[in-house]
């Protein structure tokens, strides 16, 4: 059974504590409280329930905290609400997971929503496995980016969840300027969904992280990382929810077509 199946079937015994459990057993109505101990008395192993843990916390800090982004220069614009349904849409969801996140979307919104008491927990969980927590902060810039802006609360919000979170402000910057290349090459010039084709050679560096100056070598390796960083099974054995394969899986391609554009204008 699925992760998400004994979580709904209220078999998930160990589950989240803390401010994560309280907004997801809000969202389910279940009470979230037997401890691990009670997990392996259910003969669930040790490294299962870790793992199973963690692709809940995902799940849950994902979607509460996009909302929360969302709301924070004041309203909720029809393209965020979009934004989130697309992600959603992406991990073609089963209808009580949507229905699920949708509830924690709704629940970042208010105003009594815990931010860093969740990111705090967020963290813990992870376990210093920092692909994850920058798979997840990618989430979220791209969630920010729904409108075709980044406004001043929405930039200084990302850099507070940064904070929290141990990721640089340089990595933040590198990763806002590569999502910001990928949202453009999303829709043609007059704003529209594009047809999927080649990024322009600017946004493909831009996509890479590097500069149109870098060697030969230093694209290759660039490229080789963020294809590594996005593997969807590494992702997932760290603790990425299998419905959100689909996501890693759309940024491996969007990377490999900038690396084709690069390599096409260079010829190696």
């Amino acid at each position: 059974m699925s992760w998400w199946g004994k979580l709904a079937g209220s078999a998930f015994g160990f589950m989240l504590g803390g401010p994560l459990g309280a907004l997801l057993g809000g969202v389910l109505g279940h009470n979230f409280d037997k401890g691990l101990a009670g997990l392996e008395a259910e003969g669930v192993t040790g490294s299962q329930a870790d793992q199973e843990r963690i692709q809940t916390a995902f799940f849950t800090a994902t979607f509460s905290v996009m909302g929360h982004i969302a709301k924070v220069d004041g309203r909720v614009s029809p393209e965020e609400i979009s934004q989130a349904q697309a992600i959603m849409a992406q991990m073609d969801l089963k209808p009580d997971m949507r229905r699920a996140a949708i509830d924690l979307f709704n629940q970042g919104k208010r105003s009594d929503f815990p931010l860093d008491d969740v990111l705090g927990q967020f963290r813990r969980e992870c376990r210093r496995r920092t692909t994850l927590i920058q798979m997840f902060l990618e989430i979220q810039i791209q969630a920010a980016w729904a409108d075709g802006k980044l406004d001043t609360a929405e930039e200084q919000l990302l850099l507070h969840i940064c904070h929290k979170l141990g990721i640089p402000e340089f990595l933040f910057r590198q990763l806002e300027r590569m999502i910001r290349a990928q949202q453009r090459g999303h829709h043609a010039g007059d704003g529209q969904p594009s047809r999927g084709g080649a990024p322009s050679l600017k946004d493909a560096y831009a996509m890479l992280g590097v500069s149109a100056d870098a060697s030969d070598a230093e694209i290759k390796k660039a490229y080789r990382r963020l294809m590594s960083q996005h593997h969807p099974d590494k992702l997932v054995a760290k603790g990425l929810p299998e419905e959100m394969m689909k996501v890693a899986t759309r940024k491996t391609r969007e990377i490999r077509k900038a690396y084709e554009a690069i390599k096409k204008s260079r010829g190696f």
